[in-house]
């Protein structure tokens, strides 16, 4: 015994109860009889309670019928009854009977009142190794480990020496409280005590080393038992199996079945627990088979277990059938049907179970209520959400964790972000699921600021973060377009080591894209170790985002040489980086691809077609893809109007818009600025205005900038400046550089100087880096003959060190794209694309055309401006096209600025020389050339 080093400091035993009773710690048994009549025996649970009733006419021989009473007492855990006994004992003159007062002590010990089981171990004058033994006990098996560690170390000095009946209880303690080292003292105590071969206290060893964390050791002590019965075998697999190794425990079962000890219900049950935490419904639907085989099917552990692994494994209808077949079910049978369905967003089946349990009468606790909440967050139901909120108040459960969780996640859902974060302010106790709870509720609702100011408070605080949390918060900083956190939070994942994690690589993949930061984006995926599906899709769609088409066609390549199947969010991005670089044919190939592998129904693959064939200046495809559409929600529709809009058929848009109205779909604030932009590229003033100024009254959407500008630029282009200026004036708002530059351009169109310098200061204001604005102003005295102004404007540029944009244009042939720029000779083909255009030259000029040189604004010879102009880089890509291209074949090309007025006049030429049609995609619109014509009809 001197061996065992004992390290917990010695301090009063006495422990409040779970649920204790309103007692005195010794109250007097006569008084308690007295002032509570309202005590009564139950006949179904004390069979022998008619003894004491009349506590004068009970005059037992001998105290066996006392031990036997209490005996039964304890069985039932009848407190009462038992008190009642104590106070009968006590004045017939037997409390002193040392076998009624270990009774005694047995019952209170195991009914939770260890006050008045200690006062009568004090009040024994000589220590007795079975009350002591009793009191360990009961201290264990209610959960109290620590008292009942110390209630053994205070046994151990009396120098009682523990038997087999302590033991288990002393290895339960150390159980509970994780006391491994003192758990390894107690089994020195075991060796030294010859107990090692008694298969109940190995048993509780083999528990005690795995739910200490030491399975191994665990194993080797269980292999090395001489006997092992179906307990210790269900003990150890029962320990993997909380421990989630699920294989290991299934192991362990097959071993157990081959040796020849039949399982009984436990083991079956704890078993099915196994198949759930693997998934494994088809080993689960066996072990069903065996419980059945067995008889044991009508075990509620085993039932339970039955409905808990069908729910999980999403087989509702047998969870349903074996939850149906309880007789009468249990909270656990609930809560297993209500969660299951729940996990599996059968939100209105949750709901009505629990409607069913509370009629049978089955009281719900915090995990039924969490199921609910849930339920209700999935289908906005926000009134019954609050009405649970308030049955939790009365069950005075508010302050639990796993129940506010809950509770913010359904507040969140529904919208009432100020409820959930009172709710999420008024926990006692704030962990990270919590926070994690409220800063996703907030970055889903658009409060991204908000959640990122929590997040970093708390972090503060100690709470700590994972991988949850960092995919919060970089979903917020990849709405914020915020770089700098973005790269803040990298650096936190790297310390964290959460990096590692697929969903944060990802979630910092898909941030720095957002934030147009392609360069950090691609570093974070050649670092990742993944290299799986949802890694290449979150890089080929930051590509898509940053501009980088050419590097997410190319990284599709690499993605299909690993063998990896796209899913239709890969397909969607792919198919906006060939919209971003006008590449047609290739879109036309992920368009075969979507068909190949099922997509062609997927909302965004279709989507994404549309507006593919449309921005690749196919208005025709995209009008088919968006035919193919079943399901067209508002991004359909919006992508189709917006695509009929940016090719100029203004008319057949507002139709578009109509038929959308019809069909009951109502519009955003994107669907509306695509009808503004529709009205715009084809002069439709009056039905603009109508559309304008009914948006708050018919649709309840908000004027934005983006529709102020989109209607000033309307007015301006129409010639209306006055009226332009006046709406201005009325904006709600400070104008921004859209609207400004809206009226810069209306001022070139209409030789407009004053309006023109107006518009150009304001815009030098906002955006002093853009070249832009000193191009137009340049433009507008350049129409007017103002060439001195013309030169002030280059050498404001000049000082200022802005440089002019460059004109680039891009043209796809045979899967790949071609880039040219205004008097470019770096291409292979240079030498044909040149004499190809003094060829057209030629032409045009025989005729009629006539070289526009008042709008080149360089300081050179007339013949060197013409030539200047004929070599444009949209001129360069047109004549390769002709010359790469079959005849006949339209000739595609993109543009980075506006196109210019020579260039927009030279292909009307070319167009009917050649007899191609020419679409050329600039910053503003499509213009498609055909027999001589423009489809904006000179209007852009």
């Amino acid at each position: 015994m001197n061996a065992i080093k004992w390290t917990m400091k010695p301090r009063q035993l006495f422990s409040l109860q779970k649920n204790p009773l309103p007692q005195l710690l010794y109250r007097p048994f006569k008084r308690f009889i007295q002032t509570s009549p309202e005590y009564s025996f139950d006949q179904n649970t004390t069979p022998k309670s008619h003894l004491i009733e009349k506590s004068n006419n009970f005059t037992p021989t001998t105290s066996i019928s006392y031990s036997k009473l209490l005996s039964n007492c304890c069985q039932t855990k009848s407190l009462i009854p038992g008190l009642q006994t104590h106070a009968h004992i006590t004045r017939i003159g037997l409390s002193n009977d040392k076998n009624l007062r270990n009774h005694l002590v047995n019952l209170y010990s195991k009914c939770g009142a260890f006050g008045y089981a200690r006062k009568l171990i004090d009040e024994c004058p000589e220590p007795d190794l079975v009350s002591w033994s009793a009191l360990v006990s009961g201290y264990a098996w209610n959960g109290f480990g620590k008292e009942a560690l110390l209630a053994f170390r205070e046994m151990h000095l009396l120098g009682l020496r523990c038997n087999e009946f302590t033991l288990p209880s002393v290895l339960k303690a150390c159980s509970i409280t994780k006391g491994l080292m003192l758990g390894k003292q107690v089994h020195g105590l075991v060796m030294v005590t010859g107990f090692e071969s008694n298969v109940f206290i190995a048993t509780t060893l083999v528990v005690m080393y795995a739910k200490c964390g030491a399975l191994e050791d665990s194993r080797i002590l269980f292999d090395l038992m001489p006997e092992r019965n179906v307990v210790s075998w269900n003990a150890l697999f029962s320990c993997y199996v909380q421990s989630d190794i699920f294989e290991e425990a299934l192991g362990l079962f097959r071993e157990m079945i081959l040796r020849g000890i039949r399982p009984d219900e436990y083991s079956l049950s704890c078993i099915l627990n196994a198949c759930t935490g693997m998934g494994d419904i088809n080993q689960g639907k066996r072990i069903h088979g065996d419980l059945i085989k067995r008889g044991y099917d009508s075990d509620p552990f085993s039932a339970n277990a039955l409905v808990d692994m069908y729910a999980k494994g999403g087989d509702l209808q047998d969870s349903m059938a074996v939850f149906e077949g309880i007789g009468k079910p249990d909270i656990v049978s609930w809560n297993a049907i209500i969660a299951g369905c729940v996990l599996h967003e059968y939100h209105d089946w949750a709901l009505k179970l629990f409607r069913r349990m509370k009629n049978s009468g089955t009281c719900p606790n915090m995990f039924t209520l969490s199921s609910a909440l849930k339920a209700c967050a999935g289908l906005g139901l926000e009134k019954l959400g609050r009405q649970l909120h308030s049955v939790l108040l009365n069950m005075n459960i508010k302050s639990d964790p796993f129940v506010s969780v809950g509770l913010i996640d359904m507040y969140c859902k529904s919208g009432l972000l100020e409820e959930a974060k009172a709710v999420y302010w008024l926990m006692l106790q704030k962990d990270l699921v919590a926070l994690n709870a409220i800063i996703s509720g907030l970055s889903q609702k658009g409060e991204e600021i908000e959640a990122l100011y929590l997040c970093s408070d708390m972090y503060k605080e100690g709470i700590g973060l994972n991988e949850t949390t960092m995919c919060a918060i970089l979903n917020s900083t990849a709405s914020l377009r915020a770089v700098n956190i973005c790269k803040q939070v990298h650096a936190l994942s790297v310390k964290s080591g959460l990096q590692s994690d697929v969903y944060v690589s990802n979630s910092l993949i898909d941030s720095y894209g957002k934030c147009e930061n392609a360069e950090d984006a691609c570093k974070v995926f050649e670092e990742c170790p993944f290299g799986d599906l949802a890694s290449f899709t979150s890089m080929i769609a930051s590509y898509a985002q940053c501009g980088k088409g050419e590097e997410a066609l190319k990284l599709y390549i690499k993605m299909q040489d690993m063998e990896l199947k796209p899913d239709p969010f890969v397909c969607s991005s792919l198919l906006n980086a060939c919209a971003n670089l006008s590449a047609y044919e290739q879109g036309k190939q992920i368009h075969v691809h979507i068909l190949k592998f099922g997509f062609i129904s997927d909302g965004f693959a279709g989507n994404s077609l549309v507006n593919m064939y449309a921005k690749c200046g196919s208005v025709d495809d995209a009008g088919r893809a968006f035919s193919e559409i079943r399901d067209r929600g508002i991004v359909s529709w919006s992508a189709m109007i917006g695509g009929l809009a940016q090719h100029g058929h203004g008319k057949e848009a507002l139709n578009l818009f109509n038929e959308m109205l019809k069909n009951g779909i109502s519009p955003n604030h994107v669907t509306l600025v695509s009808v503004l932009y529709a009205c715009n590229h084809a002069g439709l003033v009056t039905e603009a205005k109508k559309y304008f100024e009914s948006m708050k009254e018919s649709f309840g959407i908000e004027q934005t900038q983006e529709h102020y500008a989109c209607m000033i630029d309307l007015l301006g282009r129409a010639g209306k400046l006055d009226e332009a200026m006046d709406l201005v004036n009325k904006m709600p708002f400070e104008a921004n550089a859209s609207v400004w530059g809206a009226l810069l351009g209306a001022a070139r169109i209409h030789k407009n100087i004053e309006l023109g310098r107006r518009a150009s200061e304001m815009l030098f204001t906002l955006q002093p880096e853009k070249s832009g604005t000193h191009v137009l102003l340049a433009n507008i005295y350049a129409s007017n003959g103002m060439w001195e102004n013309v030169a002030k404007v280059r050498r404001r540029m000049k000082e200022s060190n802005v440089k002019k944009e460059p004109g680039v244009s891009w043209m796809e042939v045979k899967d790949k794209v071609h880039t040219f720029i205004v008097g470019d000779r770096s291409h292979s083909r240079s030498g044909e694309i040149y004499a190809k255009l003094d060829e057209l030259r030629d032409l045009m000029n025989k005729a009629g055309y006539v070289p526009m040189v008042e709008i080149d604004l360089h300081d050179v010879e007339e013949s060197e401006k013409e030539l200047l102009l004929f070599h444009h880089s949209e001129k360069l890509a047109v004549a390769f096209g002709l010359i790469a291209t079959p005849p006949g074949a339209p000739i595609r090309i993109k543009k980075n600025l506006r196109v210019c007025l020579d260039c927009h006049t030279a292909f009307k030429f070319i167009c009917k020389i050649v007899s191609r049609e020419i679409v050329v995609r600039d910053v503003n619109r499509f213009h498609h050339f055909r027999d001589g014509l423009c489809s904006c009809g000179d209007y852009w």
